[in-house]
C-alpha cells in the first residue's frame, strides 16, 4: 500500500512561513488523490488542500485559500505544502494523505472536506506558530 511520510515541521513566528514535505511510496494506481489535513488539540481533524495526480488541479479550505499552495514534483513522489503568512490558529499536527482515484475517488472542489475518505495517511508534522 501507499507509505506517506511527512517532514519539514516546525516553530514559527506569526506572519512567517514554512514548507512542508511529504515522500510518497507504493503507488498501486495510475491516479491518486493527494491531501494535506491538520489536527489541533482538542478540535476535530480538518482539511487544508488536496491535489490531483491525474489533472493537477488543486483544491483548498477557505481558511488557508491564498495563503497556503499545495504542489507535487514531476515524478509525483514528493507532496508539498508552502504556508504562508501564518497565524497561531495555523498551529496544529498536520498530516498528508492518499486515495485512489477508482470508482468517483478522484479530487474535486470538496474532497478537502472528507478525510474519512482517504485511505492513506502519514504520521504527521507538528507545525507551531506564535504570537
Amino acid at each position: 500500500q501507499v507509505q506517506l511520510v511527512e517532514s519539514g515541521g516546525g516553530s514559527v513566528q506569526t506572519g512567517g512561513s514554512l514548507r512542508l514535505s511529504c515522500a510518497a511510496s507504493g503507488y498501486t494506481d495510475s491516479r491518486y488523490c493527494m491531501g494535506w489535513f491538520r489536527q489541533a488539540p482538542g478540535k476535530e481533524r480538518e482539511g487544508v488542500a488536496t491535489i490531483d495526480t491525474g489533472d493537477g488541479r488543486a483544491y483548498y479550505a477557505d481558511s488557508v485559500n491564498g495563503r497556503f499552495t499545495i504542489s507535487q514534483d514531476n515524478a509525483k513522489i514528493t507532496l508539498y505544502l508552502q504556508m504562508n503568512s501564518l497565524r497561531p490558529e495555523d498551529t496544529a499536527k498536520y498530516y498528508c494523505a492518499a486515495r485512489a482515484a477508482r470508482n468517483g475517488a478522484y479530487c474535486g472542489p470538496f474532497a478537502w472536506k472528507f478525510p474519512l475518505t482517504f485511505s492513506y495517511w502519514g504520521q504527521g508534522a507538528q507545525v507551531t506558530v506564535s504570537s
